[in-house]
């Protein structure tokens, strides 16, 4: 899961970053509102936990931009502003969940996971396709009830592949997603096509069926 905090407070950047970094999220930061704008432009996130207060404008106007282009993103709004105003602004505005400051941060992973099983995966405790089983909430992968071993990165690339499943995605999508948007400078993508390999050859020698095509000049698209 690739997480965008938009918040200004660097302590509580750092903590956050830290507790979820340690969970094996990709988590990326924006402390202001111009940094963060752009951040929206550019790449795609399965959740924004988004600061009202900024230092140069009000995170709530960040929610139409991320709602005119990443319609499947959640949004937490997390501040420390405890109005039912602002509350309701921001459902209105279309944010998913509300979280005051200060906040334990064991609450925070539960929203954060509450989104994403609604709005990305929607709803589903578990992701199926032909004779293999997926467990978000574990993180496991079974085929005709016997696991299937993977990595972390394996099973995030697996993810991804299924919630975008017959859509042709770039390598560029894909390590954006699996290591942050700072990937997008490496010089090569071999890392990618390391796990990219390893995946389909443990769905192959599990199933004989290769699940991930080649789309030449253009990606890859998985066909479960």
């Amino acid at each position: 899961m690739k997480l965008l905090f938009v918040e200004d407070e660097t302590a509580t950047l750092k903590v956050m970053e830290d507790y979820f970094s340690s969970l094996n999220f990709v988590c990326e930061q924006a402390a202001t509102f111009r940094l963060a704008e752009e951040k929206l432009h550019t790449y795609f996130y399965d959740i924004v936990v988004l600061d009202i207060s900024l230092p140069d404008g009000s995170g709530m106007d960040l929610i139409p931009t991320i709602r005119s282009k990443q319609v499947e993103t959640g949004i937490l709004i997390l501040s420390a502003k405890n109005s039912l105003a602002d509350k309701l602004a921001g459902f209105h505005l279309g944010a998913d969940d509300y979280l005051t400051k200060p906040c334990h941060l064991e609450e925070l992973n539960a929203r954060i996971n509450a989104i994403y099983r609604r709005k990305i995966l929607k709803g589903a405790e578990q992701i199926c396709f032909d004779d293999f089983i997926i467990e978000p909430m574990a993180k496991l992968l079974f085929y005709k009830k016997e696991q299937i071993i993977l990595t972390r990165k394996e099973y995030e690339l697996l993810v991804y592949f299924v919630v975008n499943k017959h859509r042709v995605v770039s390598k560029s999508a894909i390590a954006e997603h699996l290591w942050g948007d700072h990937f997008d400078q490496a010089d090569n993508f071999d890392t990618v096509y390391v796990h990219m390999r390893n995946l389909r050859q443990k769905l192959k020698h599990a199933s004989s069926k290769d699940y991930i095509k080649t789309t030449y000049g253009m990606g890859y698209k998985f066909d479960g």
